[in-house]
Parts: C-alpha cells; sequence; structure tokens
C-alpha cells in the first residue's frame, strides 16, 4: 500500500527529529549551547508533522477502518493502545511546551521538565514507531480487504495532496535538517 509506504517514511523523518530532541535535552543538561526558540520548533514538528498530519491519517483513516474491519485487532485492544500512545505523546508535548515558558520565564529548574519530556517522548515514540512499523502496518496490509484499502489509499492521497498545497511537507522537512544540521 502505497499509504503505508508513505507512513513509514514519515516514521523516518520523525526519527530524525527524535535524535535532534535527545541531543537537545543532552545539551540542556550539560549547559551546552542550544536555542530555547529550537525546542519550540520541536514541539512545532511534532505537533504539526508527527500528530496533526502523520497521525492524524493513522488515527482519522487507518487505525479507524482496520477497528471497524479487523475484530480480533479492535477486541484486543491493539489499536487502542495506539491511540493512547498518541495522546501520551500530546501529554508530554503539552509539558514540553510549558516547561519551555517555565525556563524564559527564569525558572532555571524548569530544565529538568524540558529534558524530562523531551527523554520521555523521544522514548515513547521510538517504540510505538516500531510497533506500527513491524505489527499495525503489517496487519492493515494483510488483513483489510481490498475495498477497504483502496478507501484508505484515497483518502490518504487527499491528505497528502492538502498538504502538499500548503506546504507542510516542505516547510516541516526543511525544519528539520536546519536542526539536524545545528545539533547533530
Amino acid at each position: 500500500m502505497e499509504s503505508i509506504k508513505t507512513m513509514i517514511e514519515e516514521h523516518e523523518n520523525i526519527r530524525r527529529m527524535l535524535k535532534v530532541a535527545r541531543e537537545v535535552s543532552y545539551r540542556v543538561m550539560t549547559l551546552g549551547d542550544f536555542d530555547i526558540d529550537d525546542v519550540n520548533k520541536i514541539i512545532d514538528f511534532v505537533r504539526m508533522y508527527a500528530d496533526k498530519h502523520h497521525h492524524g491519517k493513522e488515527e482519522d483513516i487507518l487505525f479507524d477502518t482496520m477497528n471497524k474491519e479487523i475484530k480480533k485487532l479492535s477486541e484486543s485492544g491493539a489499536i487502542t493502545g495506539m491511540y493512547i500512545e498518541h495522546d501520551m505523546g500530546r501529554l508530554y508535548m503539552g509539558n514540553l511546551e510549558k516547561a519551555v515558558d517555565e525556563f524564559r520565564a527564569g525558572d532555571d529548574k524548569a530544565r529538568l521538565d524540558i529534558i524530562a519530556n523531551c527523554i520521555s517522548y523521544t522514548d515513547l515514540l521510538d517504540r510505538h514507531i516500531e510497533k506500527e512499523n513491524t505489527a499495525m502496518y503489517r496487519f492493515a496490509e494483510n488483513m483489510l480487504n481490498d475495498n477497504s484499502k483502496t478507501y484508505i489509499e484515497k483518502e490518504c492521497k487527499k491528505v497528502e495532496d492538502n498538504a502538499s498545497e500548503e506546504g507542510l511537507q516542505d516547510k516541516y522537512l526543511k525544519m528539520l535538517s536546519e536542526l539536524e544540521n545545528k545539533y547533530l
């Protein structure tokens, strides 16, 4: 499925940002050179590229279709687990944003919360991506009927086309490259 290939490519881009987030966290911890504005860029990337764009396709199209059609997965809680992990990631980003605001306001101890939420997010997402790539996506490709696959392909293409028109992919992949060049 072309939509699954695209989601796997997006996972690789998300993992690239996870490496940036870990490096920024290390620099926050060691009092190294970092720009707090870059943490806001990481949050923006996660919220718009990883969550709204990528997770939006998973939740609204792929997982919704799988939940309806593959009873074994819906009854086992496997798909619900994916939703829960997406929500945990949103929690970490909200907490990270709060920590950045506190750090900007002069609370040096907020460094701890910046590090904790960045590292928690990177660990969660790295394991989450592995489950999706090796299990959930394979289930979709092997267990969904052809009509469902066609629906997923069509709907994901609409999302991709709209995002391309808005320049979403270009904007966030450029941001990712700039942060990689700066920190890695």
